[in-house]
């Protein structure tokens, strides 16, 4: 196959969806080029994560760093223009919902270069997250759409997406998790904060609803705190929480075990073995039903109800009496240990490009 392929990247959360379709371009010798937007530019939380992943350097580095929704997609758009106009290749690859996902993928559309989006069809339903507005668009310019799970299908046929374009290939977030879980977990990062496997919980929060107003965040701290007396939490505290949390002055317990971002292999590692996770990110809650740890989202929706209905996860939304009344029944063993759903088994990079490979041929 000679035709040339775009992989592109650009937030934390896109690496590990996107280094086994990487891989396995290359294993297959297919000719691709690896862009990175630099939505996240960090070191734990960018560099770090093609180390571990094993991705080979990016090809392209556009560098656009943080700003307003509207600000970053456009210097991202106007950047990626010149790549497609100077590399011309054949297909765009995206993968998930951040502000890269959806700026590439208008700009390939209007440049009319084929997308292709990794990780397709999930539907929150909730308009006021920005992820959900990134998904849709790309979902709508996508001319191969790439779903996790049944209800990727659903949504997209429901919003009027052609049956041909659409296809159930697992998740790739998965295929970096099995890869490399075993080598996280004998790292033992958990001896970093004098802890033992299944002594502690691990919490994470980035979301703006939730770290934005301190009348949400402060309740949530205290709650966390609170639990935190019975269960040691490790907190990697994403930068936007972290200012939001010092600008309205909330105190932690010395229980709820602060620390910045994580490399990927110590953050897995902490997880396979946490004894419950409170989160409110996405990719969190297919690791942990996975992983069968039990999983609290602090949210009221999810775009990943699969978790919900064969996985660990549960929404417990904002509510300090449902988290603590959630986190109870977990440390008494009253939890569900939930199943792997269907093709969640380290191949979905294979299927990806078994998939472009018949497209152009």
């Amino acid at each position: 196959m000679t035709k040339l392929i775009c992989n592109v990247v650009g937030a934390r959360p896109n690496f590990m969806k996107m280094a086994p379709v990487v891989l396995e371009l290359k294993r297959r010798r297919i000719p691709q080029v690896l862009v990175h937007t630099g939505q996240h530019y960090d070191t734990n939380m960018s560099q770090i994560f093609f180390d571990q992943l094993g991705m080979p350097e990016p090809d392209v580095y556009l560098g656009v760093g943080s700003d307003t929704h509207a600000r970053q997609t456009a210097r991202i758009m106007a950047a990626f223009e010149e790549v497609c106009q100077k590399r011309q290749p054949d297909l765009v690859v995206v993968g998930g919902d951040v502000n890269s996902t959806m700026a590439v993928a208008l700009v390939a559309a209007k440049l009319h270069i084929p997308v292709a989006h990794v990780e397709a069809g999930l539907r929150s339903f909730d308009r006021t997250m920005p992820e959900e507005i990134n998904r849709v668009v790309a979902d709508h310019l996508s001319e191969l759409l790439f779903t996790t799970e049944e209800s990727g299908k659903e949504n997209l046929l429901k919003e009027g997406i052609e049956k041909q374009k659409i296809h159930f290939v697992g998740n790739c977030m998965v295929d970096s998790l099995l890869k490399h879980v075993d080598v996280a977990v004998k790292r033992s990062p958990w001896d970093a904060f004098d802890l033992t496997p299944r002594s502690y919980g691990l919490l994470t929060l980035h979301r703006p609803s939730n770290v934005d107003d301190p009348k949400i965040l402060k309740p949530l701290i205290e709650v966390v705190n609170r639990v935190s007396r019975n269960l040691p939490i490790v907190f990697p505290v994403h930068p936007r929480t972290r200012e939001r949390m010092k600008k309205s002055g909330i105190k932690v317990a010395p229980s709820l075990i602060l620390c910045d971002p994580l490399p990927y292999l110590d953050f897995i590692g902490l997880m396979a073995k946490a004894r419950l996770v409170l989160t409110d990110s996405g990719g969190i809650q297919e690791e942990t039903t996975v992983l069968k740890v039990p999983c609290l989202t602090l949210r009221w929706n999810t775009e990943r109800p699969i978790t919900l209905t064969s996985g660990t996860n549960r929404l417990v939304g904002t509510d300090p009496q449902k988290i603590e009344r959630s986190v109870t029944q977990i440390l008494k063993g009253k939890w569900p240990k939930g199943k792997r759903p269907r093709f969640w088994d380290g191949k979905a990079a294979v299927r990806i490009v078994d998939v472009i490979q018949k497209k152009f041929r």
